[in-house]
């Protein structure tokens, strides 16, 4: 687990090599399978999720890292490309790039080196599964699925941990519930623009973990753990409080 780490990572969730065509499994001449996927990426769909990363940044410490293979792949390229023109409009926010394989590195050797990265669907998919052991487990990292913005500027969007719903432990008590609640805190600085609010349970929540309370999943060796109602219970004693 490390200490005060705080990162975003920004994955565009409707596109890339899961979705692009031609894809499937098929038969050659000599009789051997072959399998086949498309990675493809217009302009307008790499556009608008720089927006959404650059929109973010500006909320937090102002830095972007676009995460590619530009290198090797001309969609990422293309990709890189784009990532530079739209960060021409936020003059107040570095734009930085990494490869790949470096990205996930990177992510391992010295996490705090990033504020917001913005990469495509199938590398968004593998960082922030590393990330999120960065913060000791699945549960605690809270995720946004955000869609375009209406002609009012506003997004509709889908809060929920990254772990989603969790069904093989339903109703025992062993969930951790703080990426639940860190979503609705993000919810709160980016659907509503209550940042001081969305501190508030942050504040919360980091009380609590500094007072040693564990779940099960980040719970330490010899150490007590304790359940998804008491954790919660835990978080709201301390947002009174803080109110």
């Amino acid at each position: 687990m490390v200490s005060g780490l705080d990162i975003m990572i920004v994955r565009e969730l409707t596109g890339g090599i899961y979705f692009g065509n031609p894809r499937g499994v098929r038969t050659l001449d000599n009789g051997e399978r072959e399998g086949y996927n498309t990675l493809v990426y217009r302009e307008s769909e790499i556009s608008r999720i720089a927006k959404v990363a650059f929109d973010i940044a500006a909320k937090r410490d102002n830095r972007v890292c676009s995460v590619d293979k530009a290198n090797v792949l001309e969609c990422t390229e293309l990709w890189r490309d784009v990532m530079n023109t739209i960060g021409k409009d936020y003059p107040d926010v570095e734009l930085s790039h990494m490869y790949v394989d470096n990205a996930a590195m990177q992510l391992v050797r010295a996490p705090k080196q990033f504020d917001v990265i913005v990469t495509d669907n199938l590398f968004g998919d593998i960082l922030s599964d590393v990330a999120a052991m960065l913060t000791g487990s699945l549960g605690m990292l809270p995720s946004a699925s955000l869609g375009e913005a209406d002609e009012s500027g506003r997004r509709r969007a889908m809060y929920e941990p990254v772990h989603g719903s969790a069904p093989d432990i339903a109703g025992k008590g062993l969930a951790n519930p703080l990426a639940a609640l860190l979503s609705f805190a993000m919810c709160l600085r980016y659907s509503f623009s209550m940042a001081k609010d969305a501190g508030l349970v942050e504040g919360a929540i980091k009380k609590v973990l500094d007072g040693g309370l564990r779940t099960t999943d980040i719970m330490q060796p010899g150490k007590a753990k304790v359940s998804t109602s008491v954790m919660g219970d835990a978080v709201i004693q301390e947002l009174n409080k803080l109110i």
